[in-house]
Parts: structure tokens; C-alpha cells; sequence
């Protein structure tokens, strides 16, 4: 999965999701902390001035005439008589009623360019560093006074500044925690898809398990309940169609036994023919629905074997089907599933096109067995049309040949069974191709080469090769 992938899931709009939130809702709260701090600084620095303001009034106003009138034109450090050259920008309300509280008396502060508090030609880069202010005030007998008062700016303050390691530390924990969040919270709803998948395939699939929080259980109870009510509709039918296929046995059988006394031998062939065709649908119709259910395990099969069994069982039967190349691999499958499947293509193969070829490739990490036929073909628009069931193309005027539409469909549902993908094409030197690709368990071949076999016989996969018997009685060989 890429990027854009995992940013389209449910994991990945959830990780996008709260990353931001957690991210936005972290540099909300250190705006909101850092907006205090420096209120808080800023209160601190008024009440200091205020303070001192308060403690010069209270000093001068105690004073001597002589010592005041030299503390008022001396002044002390950052506070002294204005000189009337402060060069006044705007008022400060804040401080002046910070001073009237603190006095109890009426104070007016005014703020003023800090150069203009530095003499006639102040050093730009020392009087920047400074707040300069012009507070009048009353001292404690009741004379007025007119203040400068000077003080460090703002800016000058030692503010720690946010430690760049911090800020990546907290950025990779937040990163980590919302990722495994959104993981944890989308794993149930990705479980929840992969079931769903699985039970297009197999509705004998195992239940999900009902652990989490209540949402997700309630929801897996509700699919396993829909799991469990598709299989005993899907059995109930199937057990319908054999009860039926079963019970019909015995008056087919006295039909025909009664249509042998029909005098007129046309007349007698076309009824034992449509009387055939009857029992062909109803024993086709019965495979189709055992196809789409299934208890066997899937298990390592040795594919060129099986391939083999089936290739020499065609070739003994007196048809024309050619192995021409192996795979040298073996896949895991349903044995017989997979025996079905490959049988029914090779059976449709040899039906519609007299002979054929098969041949198995093995291909990264899939099989490819191709299987073609040298007929007609398919029309290129009804490729598709001959998987659906009971579709049947009869090219060319092809007459007489058995079947009612449901081999091929029988193939793809067993090809399904298989987590394999059946594809078909036409061949460009002519006849119809069937691809069966497996995917499951492709794993190189590392039994021994094979003797060479008798003339006239395709040549044995394996040294342990099963005996004729065994091979009629259907048994599928495995890795």
C-alpha cells in the first residue's frame, strides 16, 4: 500500500485526523500559556513600577524642603523630574489607575518616545531597550509633581524560547500515538472487509471473533449471524435439489423403460433424447450447487502431477490433448476443487474444439495453466456471457453436443473456491484459451527429476506416481 493509498483508508484519514487535532489542540494550548505567561510578566513589571513609583513619592514627600528639592531634581535611578522635552505618544490608563490605587490619590501617566528621555542626542541603540513614561502625582503633603520614569522594554525580558528538540520529540510522540490510534480504531473495520471478502469465496469460513468494544462486537454477531443464515439457506437448497434429483430417479427411470415400447423409432429417439437432456440439467444443476459449497481444507498439491493424472486419463480415453510444458512448482488448493475445476475446462476443451492444449507457467509468484481448444472460438462479446449459468453458445451451428451451460460456471465457481482468477480469451492462431492463475502457496518443486516414460505415454512427474486404480478412484495427488 503507498501513501495515497493509506491516506484514502479509514486508518489513514483517521491518523490525518487526529494528528491534526492533536497537533492544532498542543499549539492552541501553548499560545493560550505563552499569551498568559507574558501577561502575567507584564503585570509583574507594573506592579514593580508602581511599586517604586510609590516608594520615591512616599520618600520625597517626607523629606526637608532642601533634600526633597535635590531628591526631585537628582532624582534616582530610572525615575527624576520631567524636564518638559518628553516627546508624549499616548496615555496609559492602566498605569495611571495601577498609581491612583496604590496612592489614593489622583496620578495621570503618559507615554513618551524613549528618546526624547535621554537628552538631545541619545544613543539609538541604548534608549530602544528602554519605556519612558511622564506620571504626575501628588506626594504626601498635596504638592504636585511631574515624573520621568524610565524602564526596561518588554522586549529585553530573558523569555525562554521552546526547545527545538522538544518540539520534535513532541511532534514524533504525537505522530506515533495517532498513527497506532487510528490503526487500532480502523483494524475492525479492516477484519470486518477481509471476512467479507472471504465469504463471497466459502461461506464455511471461520466467524470473526466478538471481542472489542460494544460497537464492534455488535456488529461482528451480526455478521456471523448473517454467516450462518447464508450457509443454512445455501445447505437447505442444496439438500432441496439432491432430495429432488434423488426422488426423480425412479419415474425417470420407468419413463424410459416405457419409452423402449414406443413403436416408432424416430418417434422413440427424440423422446430418449429429450428425456436425456432432462437428466443431463437436473444432474448438472445438482453439481452446480455442490460447487458453491465445500468443507475441504486447502493443502500443498503437486500441480504438475495433478496436471499430469488428467493429461494421461484424456489421452487413455482417446483424446487429443497434448502436455507441453510444467511448472516445476507446487501451489496450495483444495485438491479436489481444483480437479474439478481443471476437469471441466479440459472436458469444455475437448468438446467444442476436438483437441487440446495445455501447458503451466510458472510466473513470480503466480501459476498460470492455460488450456486451449482449436475451435471456433468465442464471439469477443459474449466472453464474459459463457461463465454466467446456463448460458450456452453453439458457434458455427455446432449441434449435438451435450451440456446445458453450467461447465464453465461450475469451473469459475471452483476456480473462486481456490482464491484463483479463471480469465478467457481467444487464441490469435485461433480457438478459445481458459488462464486458471493461482496465487496461494506457489513454492518450487524439489522432488527429483523423473524417469522417462514408455513411448506413446506422457512422462511420469513424479517417481512415487500413482497406479492406474488410484487414479480412477479419484485420488488427487499432494505435496
Amino acid at each position: 500500500m503507498n501513501f495515497r493509498q493509506y491516506f484514502q483508508s479509514m486508518a489513514g484519514r483517521l491518523f490525518v485526523f487526529l494528528l491534526i487535532g492533536v497537533i492544532g489542540s498542543a499549539s492552541l494550548a501553548l499560545g493560550m500559556a505563552d499569551t498568559r505567561r507574558i501577561s502575567d510578566l507584564h503585570r509583574i513589571r507594573l506592579g514593580r513600577l508602581v511599586d517604586r513609583l510609590d516608594d520615591f513619592l512616599s520618600v520625597a514627600g517626607r523629606a526637608p524642603e532642601p533634600l526633597r528639592t535635590q531628591l526631585l531634581t537628582e532624582g534616582v535611578p530610572g525615575i527624576r523630574r520631567s524636564s518638559g522635552a518628553e516627546r508624549i505618544t499616548q496615555a496609559d490608563p492602566e498605569l495611571a489607575r495601577a498609581l491612583s490605587l496604590r496612592t489614593k490619590s489622583v496620578a495621570q501617566a503618559d507615554r513618551a518616545l524613549s528618546w526624547s528621555c535621554f537628552g538631545p542626542s541619545p544613543v539609538s541603540a541604548f534608549s530602544d531597550q528602554f519605556n519612558c513614561w511622564v506620571v504626575t502625582a501628588r506626594l504626601t503633603d498635596g504638592e504636585l509633581v511631574k515624573l520621568q520614569v524610565r524602564g526596561p522594554h518588554g522586549s529585553t525580558a530573558d523569555l525562554p524560547e521552546l526547545d527545538p528538540l522538544f518540539v520534535l520529540i513532541s511532534a514524533i510522540a504525537v505522530a506515533g500515538l495517532a498513527f497506532f490510534a487510528a490503526r487500532m480504531a480502523a483494524a475492525p473495520l479492516k477484519n470486518l472487509s477481509r471476512a467479507a471478502q472471504a465469504l463471497g469465496g466459502d461461506l464455511d469460513t471461520l466467524p470473526l471473533p466478538e471481542r472489542g468494544p460494544y460497537e464492534v462486537r455488535e456488529a461482528a454477531q451480526a455478521f456471523n449471524a448473517m454467516q450462518a443464515r447464508l450457509r443454512d439457506h445455501v445447505t437447505e437448497r442444496t439438500h432441496m435439489l439432491a432430495s429432488i434429483t434423488h426422488d426423480l430417479q425412479t419415474p425417470m427411470t420407468r419413463l424410459r423403460l416405457r419409452l423402449e415400447k414406443v413403436q416408432d423409432p424416430a418417434l422413440r429417439s427424440r423422446l430418449i433424447d429429450d428425456l436425456g437432456a432432462m437428466q443431463a440439467l437436473i444432474r448438472e444443476g445438482l453439481d452446480y450447487s455442490r460447487s458453491n459449497q465445500t468443507n475441504e481444507p486447502f493443502a500443498p498439491l503437486a500441480l504438475d502431477h495433478l496436471l499430469d493424472i488428467l493429461v494421461d486419463d484424456a489421452t487413455d480415453a482417446g483424446k487429443a490433448v497434448t502436455f507441453a510444458r510444467r511448472s516445476g512448482c507446487d501451489v496450495e488448493a483444495r485438491p479436489r476443487a481444483l480437479q474439478r475445476c481443471l476437469g471441466n475446462l479440459l472436458d469444455n476443451a475437448l468438446k467444442y474444439g476436438g483437441s487440446a492444449d495445455v501447458t503451466a507457467d510458472w510466473i513470480g509468484r503466480e501459476v498460470h495453466i492455460r488450456i486451449r481448444d482449436h475451435g471456433p472460438g468465442i464471439p469477443p462479446d459474449k466472453v464474459d456471457l459463457v461463465l454466467k449459468p446456463f448460458v450456452r453458445l453453439d458457434p458455427f451451428g455446432a449441434k449435438g453436443i451435450d451440456g446445458v451451460g453450467l461447465g464453465l460456471t461450475i469451473a469459475k465457481t471452483l476456480a473462486d473456491k481456490n482464491e484463483a482468477e479463471l480469465v478467457l480469451r481467444n487464441h490469435p492462431q485461433g480457438g478459445l484459451e481458459a488462464s486458471l492463475i493461482l496465487r496461494r502457496g506457489v513454492a518450487e518443486n524439489l522432488r527429483p527429476a523423473p524417469p522417462a516414460s514408455a513411448p506413446g505415454k506422457p512422462p511420469l512427474p513424479f517417481r512415487d506416481r500413482q497406479p492406474r486404480r488410484g487414479r480412477a478412484a479419484g485420488k488427487v495427488p499432494q505435496g
